[in-house]
């Protein structure tokens, strides 16, 4: 505890005046009762085992969050398993936060976890503002000293804070922006909290040039400079600055409210004529964007490609009869449908695309003679890996090229392929146009930087094949259920993902209506029609 400073205790109530010091007053409400006091552990000199019981985790708990409360950051470090890892957050709390007064309620412990709430004020130049939030800590037994310790983590302090973090209190770093659709309709982070992080972003590398001016801000300063602020409280607003997005506030909307039936969510929405970026929605909704920066297998929504690939090298047409056995080997791997289901010989090669049937597609890679045919389709027709550039940080897919059974498994999209939500949006509106339009949630000429552009495109012809292929699944085929509610000229795919250690496999989908196209995956979802469908179904009810 800092030099000068007294302890009362008044009906659990610890007040800490910093006495001489000009820093404040400090409140920590306890719960359970007791008296309480500082020390956590025994005068014996025996080295303790096994976890903490119920009385060191309370005294542990009360301690670290009398020390925090008081200010006392090294105090409070030194009650934690890490010292040096936890004393500049705690110290920067008051030093750097600005941070005047804080009440901190715990609540009852759930074994060894305690959780609470912080009620502080921050005060920085003659502003100040009450800032307000929850989070919890764990008492765990030190290794080498056997006392009962916070086990720290950045999340002690905020449940915002990542290793290397800083909390900071100051004029803001940017100028503030106000974020507009396409329409001139406002997008904030309290309407649309998916893009929370998309904005933070967005402020760091636009908000100097949208002629706006900074505030007096809360935030937290990642350790990667590369990675923006994120903006937890503001004492004074600076003067936004307007910046324009793709976006388009009624798909966000919807989106935000889809993803919210499933945990481990996201969608992105495209529109195929231009590749500005109608929505982008996660669940959770705050830190990493696995909409736009996901890398994961995409399942039978890659079909897309491999089936556009097909098509043009004259090895199917639509409606040719195509081979869809219940199982087939390829250089020593089987590969089989769902559910080992197979097809009529004189089955057709729409039949065999609606229907989502592996080994139509797998039998056919013999005859492309090219193991990187797949990569080559999908860099020089639908831009896989060509460097986007969407305004903020993107993954712009990678099909790399291999051989034999694993250059087979990419022709379902498993295997080393890599896409997110983004991606296979992108590839849907591609496949619907037959013209690659790099996706951008920002115009370029905001900025004029050079966005990427495929090779070639895809013939009338094989445009319409694809077109037709989508609009079966949409109508017959895995996506009827879930396109049933869209309207307009509709097309899908389907896909699932099995994922090493993982019981149940990811749900992908896809689907277009008129100039829209949508993609979602849903961890461990399933069936694509199942969980991902109905998301992509919404967000396509909702766009323009």
């Amino acid at each position: 505890m800092r030099s000068g400073a007294k302890v009362a205790v008044v009906g659990g109530v610890f007040v800490l005046v910093a006495g001489g010091l000009g820093y404040g007053v400090y409140e920590v409400v306890l719960g359970g009762g007791g008296s309480g006091g500082t020390e956590t552990a025994s005068a014996s000199s025996e080295v303790r085992t096994g976890p903490p019981d119920k009385k060191e985790i309370e005294e542990t708990a009360k301690g670290f969050l009398t020390a925090w409360a008081s200010g006392d950051g090294p105090g409070a470090a030194l009650l934690t398993n890490n010292e040096s890892g936890a004393e500049p957050l705690l110290t920067g709390f008051t030093e750097e936060a600005h941070v005047t007064k804080a009440v901190i309620t715990p609540g009852p412990a759930v074994g060894a976890k305690v959780p609470y709430t912080v009620k502080a004020t921050v005060s920085y130049e003659g502003k100040t503002k009450p800032w307000s939030y929850s989070s919890e800590l764990t008492v765990v037994r030190g290794l080498t000293t056997g006392k009962a310790l916070v086990d720290w983590q950045p999340t002690v302090v905020h449940p915002q804070l990542t290793e290397g973090a800083s909390l900071k209190t100051g004029e803001s770093s940017s100028a503030a922006i106000e974020a507009v659709d396409h329409d001139g309709k406002v997008l904030d982070k309290e309407t649309y909290p998916s893009l929370g992080p998309i904005l933070d972003t967005l402020r760091e590398k636009y908000g100097d040039s949208t002629g706006g001016s900074p505030g007096i801000e809360t935030w937290i300063e990642p350790a990667d400079e590369q990675l923006p602020n994120t903006t937890l409280l503001t004492l004074a607003k600076g003067r936004p600055g307007k910046l324009q997005t793709t976006l388009d506030a009624g798909a966000q909307a919807a989106a935000e409210q889809a993803v919210k039936q499933f945990s481990g969510a996201s969608v992105v929405a495209v529109k195929p004529s231009t590749g500005a970026i109608r929505a982008v929605a996660n669940n959770p909704a705050t830190g990493f964007n696995a909409a736009m920066q996901g890398t994961q297998a995409p399942g039978s929504t890659l079909k897309i490609v491999t089936a556009a690939m097909l098509l043009e090298k004259g090895l199917v047409t639509a409606g040719g009869a195509t081979e869809c056995p219940k199982d087939v080997l390829y250089e020593g791997r089987t590969f089989h449908n769902l559910d080992y289901f197979e097809l009529p010989s004189s089955s057709s090669f729409t039949t065999s695309f609606a229907r989502s049937c592996n080994t139509a597609f797998i039998k056919l890679i013999d005859d492309t003679k090219d193991d990187a045919a797949l990569p080559k389709e999908a860099r020089d027709v639908f831009g896989i890996g060509l460097d986007w550039k969407t305004g903020i940080t993107s993954f712009d897919g990678k099909v790399p090229e291999e051989a034999g059974g694993e250059a087979a498994a990419q022709y379902i999209g498993q295997g080393t392929v890599q896409m997110n939500a983004l991606n296979i949006a992108s590839i849907t509106a591609t496949a619907r146009t037959g013209t690659f339009h790099q996706p951008v949630i920002v115009p370029q000429s905001l900025d004029d930087r050079q966005l990427a552009t495929a090779s070639r495109s895809l013939s009338g012809n094989v445009t319409q094949q694809l077109n037709d292929m989508m609009r079966a699944t949409a109508s017959w085929g895995t996506g009827k259920a879930a396109m049933a509610s869209v309207n307009g000229d509709k097309g899908a795919k389907t896909g699932s993902a099995e994922v090493d250690g993982q019981g149940t496999s990811n749900s992908w989908f896809t689907g277009f209506s008129d100039d829209l196209a949508a993609a979602a995956v849903v961890q461990s979802g399933g069936h694509g029609g199942d969980a991902a469908g109905p998301v992509v179904a919404a967000v396509l009810r909702a766009g323009s």
